[in-house]
């Protein structure tokens, strides 16, 4: 019996020194590349295994991604990972300061020092690529990029084995990817290792307190990326669908995204990190873009979800012509520039979901005077904003938009807001033979057409807000006549959905969803209802919503006889900008609370906002942002001693105090609540 338990126990040991050797293929591999931030922060190791390659990523010598892979599964000529060999590399260092026309900050520093690797394989076909990494202080960049090669003309890609690995247990704030609702979902907040299947930005807090985003940046003729989690802490890049089969098809040479990681100390950081998204982007191909003017905007939308109003013509109808001129009225007496008007054109009668066939983009329905309108709205000093919902029918959208376009140049619409409205897997192609494809939201097909989008509404001054949209990836430093998008469950939600939106909806979008840029979240719901529901906030959250959920084109969502009731809150929806200088976050842990300031771009004010979840908290924050030796009025909005999101969402306080930069404000927020800021500076 004894010898044959030694017996067991010899076989089991050298079973398990088999599979450590097996699953430890890096062991001897040999680094033949390396490139480390500006300030020696992150490093980045190439590896070559046995002809394979790999990357890892170190910070301050500690390891953050373990070694990972690289590589693709093409069409006709399988896997391109194996009997690789480094055939050049070269490095160099970047820094520039660049001016955004509209934005967060008005001057991003873009600071990198970059490595560019070739790789060749040994054996026929002999085909290569390059890998080339951008490393910042505070996050890296990587992208393949394929040069002319007789190996090949085009490329067919069935995926990427980019694989991500992470070195520590993490927990992870994110939602499911290739689910019929696209991107709007509340956000699962798991350990790592039970992450399934995620789109991107997917954030993630390590058991020793570091952040990363994972996400991709400049998404142009490409399939949009989810994080597939294969074992443990790996994942695999995994591109959304095509409806041929493959994922991607590209002539060479062509260049991939740029696969993003950013990493910060603390969630405030990992949010100020976002910069590398933007820098990763070719410069603004547009030219002057001065056309576009950063501005509020009110309309007839909200009454749509509450349903006392309709997309569909009829008693119920709320793009009338009198109702327009209502909110052109409100618009003019309260300074806002926009008036959103939905369902003022043919084909919202039916069934539409999915179904776009009957919508017209250069025809009012007949109780809708948009001649008319535009002119009495230019005599106010607005502008209408134009709605394109195209039910998903996007060709033929496309055979429309060149003339609404020019349409809405001649008549002064100078934004338009699409719409994609259809499950995932839903968006009509026309293929030449006239039949009809469906294709991803976030397949390579859709990703050309929002930029198809973009060019022709630019040749009319036209700048895009995109709902249902595909992900941001930075394109809008390309293209600055992308202004926001939505891209994530927005306000609507809490007017109809259950679960509707929780209170610490908003703290996970900072950090998830709005490290990808601007969202068109649509705040300031004042009568805090929905459709026979309460929305789960405070009213003073729904103005510090304004500073913490950025985007240039920001809505006052609420029914203008909702904001009559609550004027001295509404006060300071009239005077938060929507463009900003610069950009400071105070304070924050994803999904439980955050403080943003953000100084107004046309004048010295700066402006305050802080929300939490579901609990109550006290914050110190300290006012060093304001100019040194100047005095300031703080107009504060705030929840009241007796304020909660479930029984006391209406108490509410308005006082003003003379602070300077040395002081620290004592911050209070109640349950689910807010407290906005307006900083108004005093003459020298």
């Amino acid at each position: 019996m004894h010898q044959l338990r030694q017996l067991f126990e010899n076989t089991v040991l050298a079973t398990a020194a088999l599979a450590a050797a097996l699953l430890a293929p890096t062991a001897h591999a040999e680094t033949v590349a390396t490139v480390a931030s500006p300030n020696d922060v992150l490093t980045v190791e190439l590896d070559l295994h046995e002809g394979r390659v790999g990357y890892r990523v170190e910070r301050f010598g500690e390891p953050v991604i373990e070694t990972s892979a690289l590589g693709f599964m093409l069409r006709g000529s399988g896997k391109l990972e194996r009997n690789l060999a480094l055939t050049g590399q070269a490095t160099r260092s970047f820094d520039e300061t660049w001016e955004q026309p509209w934005g967060e900050d008005r001057f991003v520093r873009n600071h990198y020092n970059e490595l560019h690797a070739t790789l060749t394989e040994t054996v026929a076909p002999n085909r290569t690529f390059d890998v080339v990494f951008r490393v910042y202080d505070d996050g890296i960049g990587f992208r393949y990029e394929f040069p002319e090669q007789a190996a090949a003309e085009e490329v067919i890609i069935d995926d990427e084995l980019t694989e991500f690995a992470l070195a520590d247990p993490a927990t992870a704030w994110w939602i499911p990817a290739g689910e019929w609702n696209r991107y709007e979902y509340l956000y699962n907040r798991t350990p790592l290792n039970q992450v399934t299947t995620a789109h991107t930005p997917m954030t993630v807090r390590t058991d020793d307190g570091l952040h990363i985003a994972f996400h991709e940046a400049a998404l142009v003729d490409y399939a949009g990326m989810w994080l597939r989690r294969t074992d443990g802490r790996r994942f695999r890049a995994q591109l959304a669908p095509a409806s041929e089969g493959w994922k991607v098809r590209r002539a060479l040479p062509f260049n991939t995204p740029w696969r993003t990681l950013q990493i910060a100390d603390s969630a405030a950081a990992l949010y100020e990190s976002s910069d590398l998204i933007l820098n990763l982007n070719e410069p603004n191909t547009l030219g002057d873009v001065s056309w576009f003017e950063p501005a509020k905007y009110v309309g007839i939308w909200w009454s749509l979800h509450l349903e006392t109003e309709s997309w569909a013509t009829g008693k119920k109808h709320g793009a009338t012509t009198a109702n327009t001129r209502r909110y052109i009225d409100f618009a003019a007496e309260n300074g806002f520039r926009g008036v959103l008007v939905e369902g003022w054109n043919p084909g919202w009668d039916g069934q539409w979901f999915g179904n776009g066939y009957d919508f017209d983009f250069t025809r009012a329905t007949p109780d809708f005077d948009i001649e008319a309108l535009s002119a009495y709205a230019k005599s106010k000093d607005v502008h209408l904003i134009g709605h394109h919902e195209t039910g998903c029918a996007v060709s033929h959208y496309e055979d429309q938009m060149a003339d609404a376009f020019a349409m809405n140049e001649r008549l002064g619409i100078d934004v338009v807001k699409t719409g994609y409205v259809c499950d995932a897997g839903g968006i009509e192609r026309r293929l030449p033979d006239g039949t009809i494809a469906r294709e991803w939201h976030d397949g390579q097909w859709n990703a050309g057409h929002h930029l198809r989008v973009l060019e022709a509404a630019a040749k009319q001054h036209v700048a895009i807000n995109t709902h249902e949209p595909i992900k941001d990836t930075g394109l809008r430093r390309t293209y600055p006549n992308w202004v926001s998008r939505e891209g994530a469950r927005g306000m609507e939600y809490g007017a109809w959905a259950d679960p509707t939106n929780p209170p610490e909806h908003e703290t996970n979008l900072v950090f998830t969803r709005m490290l990808s840029g601007p969202m068109d979240y649509t705040p300031g719901i004042l009568s805090l209802q929905g459709r026979g529901q309460a929305i789960q906030t405070t009213i003073a959250k729904q103005l510090a919503l304004y500073v913490v959920l950025y985007s240039p084109v920001q809505m006052a969502a609420d029914l203008p006889e909702n904001y009559a009731k609550h004027m001295d809150a509404f006060q300071f929806i009239r005077d938060v900008p929507a463009d900003w200088a610069r950009t400071e976050v105070l304070n924050g842990e994803v999904g439980d609370y955050v403080t943003f300031a953000r100084q107004d771009r046309d004048s010295d004010d700066w402006y305050l906002g802080s929300i939490t979840d579901e609990h109550g908290r006290v914050l110190q924050v300290p006012l060093a942002f304001l100019q040194p030796g100047r005095t300031y009025t703080a107009q504060i909005y705030r929840d009241g001693d007796g304020a909660h999101w479930e029984d006391a969402p209406f108490e509410f306080e308005r006082e003003d105090r003379e602070v300077t930069s040395t002081d620290v404000l004592t911050i209070r927020l109640a349950a689910g609540g807010g407290q906005a800021i307006r900083f108004v500076a005093k003459p020298q």
